[in-house]
């Protein structure tokens, strides 16, 4: 119990003795006190008055003068209008701050007995990875190390999306202009060279289309009817129904594609404990389909195409399979979500998948409900806003895209320049250089992508996030560092008794910061926010910083000062290092 339920605790305790009614934990709420007032924790009296029959003020000193009395760890408080402010004694502080620190840790996590799969990624075989992709997989396992470091069995899965009319649109391209060419001729990565045509296509494609305008079709007869898009069409039902040619060129094409994604995603420090294919559940789809269709929850057009009727449920008809038989998106969806359920029988399915796609999930939920699938209500979409560059929003068709390893490549190279201008790392050998600059660059990425709430849009500026001063990531690495360089030129025993050192106000309110990270893991993973580690560790960096300034740690007068000082800095770079371990980012042991 942390010194917040302690103190709603004692304050259901005091009720019946005060006013002599009882009250539930659920009616108290309770704050950090706010900076410009004295205190630690803040009673929010108001909602208590139907309880207290007496005016604020009265209650709150009543139950400021019980909690003084009668617990040992509040030691004064200060009323402010409806807000009693409770101050937590300092030695509450220190001592919770010794037994952690001798125990290497503040968290007290219990293993739930529940398994969490988180599905991120997603990618489809006719593109390279790009900056949408990265925030995509950075925000995936970030979640599913969240989970995991509070007590869930998590698992991490992947649906490559590695068939439909996309993927049929770079074959045919191929096909018609590739002349052969492969990643090997063209010593490219292959995912890049599948992309390369998936663009060609959309090129041809619009020629066509602006060709049959000019012949006098309407601009959607000219989209339905341009020979590329038929002949994609064709190539797609040619697919499904298994012809030996067209399945020939599409698991080529393919292998191209995963062996150049396994080098994206082992240069991004990404994961995953299950790979699924589209291609291997799309049928399963089609079999919940027809249960559908005999369960009356779908129903048949007289073209054959299967729909549902939602509009009850104030959503729309949504299609499920094509008049030609041919699967959608949710088609498949369902077909996964079955077999997930039968690999994990997980108690919840996360979906980290961007916001265009809400009504998608909100669909996918509501069909797997009338359906009556037990993990249907453990359905979640971490449904998170799109990246934008300062040139606009990113479109694959017309390659306007931020390649995942140009961006990788881009932000070491940064990081190797910056660091080269600082001049500190001329004792590092080659191998030592080269390390720092990934874990730098990879970092200052990783920390921009994560550092806001995911549901927000974010606009990615690779020159700001770099930066060794601010909001970034590379701030906080470097506090790690600091933190390791004080313990490397300490000379004593880091784990000797400080005995009861007078604390200084900096020192304090680092205790007090460190205190919160069970809360703020916590909280990570019941709002589904990562950003509240990252927002955690870059305010324990700004505040040991602080502390640095404040209070000198290897010249302290007192021995058992330093040793303090020297524990706390431990302990601060252990932290950080916690933090963004659990979310995918390294720390350099010197920088």
């Amino acid at each position: 119990m942390n010194i917040y339920e302690e103190i709603q605790d004692a304050v259901v305790k005091a009720f019946p003795t005060l006013f002599g009614s009882d009250i539930i934990s659920d009616k108290i709420t309770i704050n950090d006190t706010p900076k410009e007032f004295t205190g630690d924790i803040t009673l929010v009296v108001f909602p208590l008055l139907k309880f207290t029959k007496k005016n604020p003020e009265e209650s709150a000193k009543l139950i400021g003068e019980y909690l003084v009395a009668n617990n040992s760890k509040v030691d004064a408080y200060n009323i402010i209008k409806g807000f009693l402010n409770l101050s937590v004694s300092e030695k509450y502080w220190l001592d919770d701050f010794t037994n952690s620190y001798r125990q290497n840790s503040h968290e007290k996590i219990i293993a739930k007995n529940e398994t969490v799969l988180i599905e991120y990624s997603s990618p489809n075989t006719n593109k390279p990875l790009h900056l949408g992709h990265v925030r995509n997989n950075v925000l995936g396992f970030a979640l599913a190390g969240v989970f995991n470091a509070n007590g869930y069995h998590t698992v991490k899965a992947n649906l490559i999306n590695d068939r439909g009319i996309h993927i049929c649109k770079s074959m045919l391209a191929w096909q018609k202009f590739g002349n052969g060419e492969t990643p090997q001729t063209a010593n490219v990565k292959g995912d890049k060279l599948v992309g390369k045509y998936y663009v060609e296509f959309d090129k041809h494609y619009k020629q066509q289309i602006a060709e049959l305008i000019a012949s006098g079709k309407t601009t959607e007869e000219a989209e339905k009817q341009a020979p590329l898009i038929l002949e994609a069409q064709e190539m797609l039902v040619k697919w499904e129904n298994g012809d030996s040619q067209v399945m020939e060129l599409w698991q080529k094409m393919n292998s191209w594609v995963y062996d150049g994604f396994a080098i994206t995603y082992k240069n991004l420090g990404v994961d995953f404990d299950k790979i699924y294919y589209e291609s291997e559940t799309y049928l399963l789809g089609k079999t919940i389909v027809e249960e559908g269709l005999q369960k009356n929850v779908f129903y048949k057009k007289d073209d054959c195409s299967v729909w549902i009727d939602l509009t009850a449920d104030g959503l729309d008809n949504k299609l499920v399979l094509r008049a030609d038989g041919t699967s959608v998106y949710i088609t498949q969806d369902l077909g996964t979500a079955d077999l997930k359920y039968s690999d994990f029988k997980m108690d919840q399915s996360i979906y980290v998948v961007g916001n265009e796609q809400d009504y998608h999930f909100k669909v996918l939920k509501l069909i797997l409900q009338k359906l009556d699938r037990p993990y249907a209500n453990g359905m979640k979409h971490f449904s998170y806003g799109m990246v934008d560059l300062p040139e606009g929003k990113m479109k694959s068709r017309e390659g306007t895209v931020v390649d995942a390893d140009d961006l990788i490549g881009d932000m070491i190279n940064a990081a190797r320049e910056q660091t080269e201008v600082l001049g500190k790392i001329d004792d590092f050998t080659e191998e030592e250089k080269t390390a720092l600059f990934r874990t730098i660059g990879l970092g200052a990425l990783k920390f921009f992508l994560l550092r806001v709430d995911p549901k927000k849009r974010i606009l990615f500026d690779p020159k700001e996030s770099i930066d060794l001063h601010g909001y970034t990531g590379p701030f906080v690495q470097y506090t790690y560092a600091r933190t390791r360089s004080v313990l490397r030129k300490f000379e004593g025993n880091v784990n000797a008794d400080h005995g009861n050192t007078a604390l200084h106000p900096t020192e304090l309110e680092m205790i007090k910061l460190l205190y919160k990270y069970p809360i703020v893991l916590n909280e990570a993973c019941t709002e589904m926010n990562p950003s509240k580690l990252i927002d955690y560790a870059y305010e324990i960096a700004k505040t040991y910083n602080k502390f640095y300034a404040d209070c000198s740690i290897l010249a302290a007068d007192k021995e058992e000062q330093k040793i303090f000082r020297v524990q706390l800095t431990d302990f601060t770079g252990k932290m950080i290092r916690k933090c963004f371990s659990i979310v995918g980012i390294e720390v350099p042991e010197r920088m």
